[in-house]
């Protein structure tokens, strides 16, 4: 599969989690990152979507420790949470 083919599928996946507040960090998430991701980092995110949304939201927030196979660049942007719209 291509890569734009490959991110829309990616892209489909992180907004539709099923709980809005996974939704709004993944799905935001992966809409300011995604451009710019190498293939493993294309790769890693591919497999992190097949984890819980409540551990994924745990890592990000710092309230659980990253496992090791997620440790790098993607989870640090992750961490960050500069991503997710807020609004009054």
């Amino acid at each position: 599969m291509d890569r734009e083919h490959r991110l829309k599928r990616l892209r489909f996946r992180a907004w539709h989690r099923g709980v809005k507040e996974a939704d709004l960090l993944i799905g935001g998430f992966f809409d300011t990152h995604a451009e710019g991701w190498t293939d493993a980092e294309i790769d890693l995110f591919e497999t992190l979507l097949e984890e819980q949304d409540v551990d994924i939201i745990a890592w990000a927030m710092g309230t659980q420790p990253v496992p090791e196979r997620y440790a790098g660049t993607v989870m640090q942007a992750l961490k960050t949470l500069n991503y997710v719209p807020i609004s009054r």
